[in-house]
């Protein structure tokens, strides 16, 4: 990661003499892009690293096509010469979801919403004008092929994973038959590809009067079906936007649209292929969850599952699929079934569950195992001493588990990642277990040599794991803290 902070940095230098005060690591999403906020006196600027060159152009080229139309969209300042490194312009650190979860179903994250949508019209039609489709990533058009990789995408890595039995060929010949459908559009033009709320960030206007939202990471973009990304942000899992504000929102999404081409749109047949494509998007999802979830166990991809498949049954439940897709439907039914929901639900604590599960970090060195004040017995010892130890390094020494710069080590340049699925997995079984039968407590220690990095990090993931899947009541304690400092 060093070399790859002197690679920005140097880039940085080369254009800007403002002196760089720090440098934050932001956290990493899907890709293998990395993102730095590069602090200075004046403004703050984003620092990304991707080793896809291609990836990497793609999204170079779009936003200096969006700049000539003044789009809401980041300006990229700077390029290395190998494009392996660019500085881009930064616009804090709130996207729209951050806003939600912090205001809720507010009319003021509404209007963000309806924003959003409006801004993402202009986007689309503006950029339509000026993109040459030939540089996008992959396919130039979101047609047949594409919707059939995202379908096959949702076959093969959840569908096949449920290990029910289906005409594999009849559900193929169904995807073919509704890829034609939603192929022949009257409408298309830049298709965002992945318009979701963590990829519109929220800031405060240049004029200080309210605040605007802007978009990132739009290097899948290509030509396609404008009702995709609007799917994509309404129907959101994470997000899981009221009924009564998806219809609105849609309405407001038509009026801007109308407004920006100039012209009116046959409403009913855009809403109809828009359900269409609602249903792709929600498939998508769920095969990505299912292949981040059930074949690489990351559990935050499994805990979102229920989400993404109660989403799926209220859509199914409530809109109707415009073209003869029996197998396909049929397929649809089991997944969205009890059955298929309760072998993906956890099981969560109540008010009246007596389980507490008690965590512990400490150092092996200083003070031993815990004692178990609960006379219990049993329960989990880890020995996190397998993983690197940032405290071999100066500049970590004085820091702890709880300290980004040590969790950016952690998790960027560890098997942190992995060890820490694996305890996911054997502790949830317990934990399950123990609230089934009504067992009133659980001991869970992470050791490692001084019970302040490495322990500490994992104490306080595991903590969060449970506290989220389970809701279950948690004590967390660090028992070397006392001598973090020393």
């Amino acid at each position: 990661m060093h070399t790859t902070i002197n690679e920005i940095t140097n880039l940085f230098s080369r254009y800007i003499p403002d002196p760089i005060l720090s440098i934050d690591k932001l956290p990493q999403a899907g890709s293998d892009r990395q993102y730095f906020r590069l602090h200075t006196a004046a403004k703050n600027y984003i620092g990304t690293h991707g080793s896809n060159v291609q990836e990497n152009e793609t999204f170079i080229y779009f936003s200096e096509q969006f700049a000539t139309k003044n789009l809401p969209t980041a300006r990229v300042l700077f390029v290395s010469d190998d494009r392996h490194c660019y500085i881009q312009e930064d616009f804090g650190n709130e996207c729209l979801l951050d806003k939600l979860e912090q205001q809720g179903f507010t009319t003021y994250v509404y209007e963000l919403y309806k924003q959003s949508l409006s801004r993402l019209a202009l986007l689309q039609i503006k950029a339509h004008e000026v993109i040459n489709y030939n540089k996008c990533l992959t396919n130039a058009v979101f047609g047949g092929p594409a919707i059939m990789a995202d379908l096959l995408y949702f076959k093969y890595y959840f569908v096949d994973a449920l290990g029910w039995p289906y005409d594999k060929q009849k559900l193929i010949d169904d995807f073919e038959a509704l890829g034609n459908y939603l192929s022949h559009t009257e409408y298309k033009f830049f298709m965002f590809r992945d318009f979701q709320s963590r990829n519109i960030m929220v800031s405060p206007a240049v004029d200080g009067q309210g605040e605007l939202v802007h978009f990132i990471d739009y290097q899948g973009g290509m030509n396609g079906a404008p009702q995709y990304d609007v799917a994509s942000l309404l129907w959101q899992a994470k997000a899981n936007l009221p009924d009564e504000w998806k219809r609105h929102l849609l309405n407001d999404y038509m009026d801007s649209f109308e407004a920006v081409s100039g012209k009116p749109m046959d409403r009913d047949l855009f809403q109809s292929q828009y359900h269409g494509y609602v249903l792709i998007r929600l498939l998508q999802v769920l095969g990505a969850y299912g292949f981040r979830g059930l074949f690489e166990r990351k559990a935050h991809f499994l805990t979102s599952i229920p989400l993404a498949l109660q989403n799926l049954r209220w859509f199914l439940q409530h809109e109707s699929i415009a073209i003869a897709v029996p197998e396909f439907k049929k397929v649809l039914s089991h997944c969205i079934s009890d059955e298929v929901l309760q072998r993906f639900t956890p099981l969560q604590a109540s008010d009246t569950t007596p389980l507490v599960v008690d965590i512990k970090s400490f150092s092996f060195i200083r003070m031993g195992y815990p004692k178990d004040e609960t006379k219990n017995g049993g329960g989990f010892v880890f020995d996190m001493r397998g993983i690197l130890n940032p405290g071999r390094f100066e500049e970590y020494k004085h820091l702890t588990g709880n300290d980004k710069k040590v969790q950016d080590f952690l998790e960027q340049q560890t098997k942190m990642p992995e060890f820490l699925n694996g305890v996911y997995s054997t502790v949830d079984i317990a934990v399950e277990d123990y609230i089934r039968r009504g067992f009133e407590h659980l001991t869970i220690n992470f050791g490692c040599t001084g019970g302040q990095h490495r322990s500490v990090y994992a104490a306080e993931a595991l903590a969060r794991h449970l506290r989220n899947k389970f809701k279950v009541t948690v004590k967390l304690s660090h028992t070397n803290e006392a001598n973090w400092l020393q």
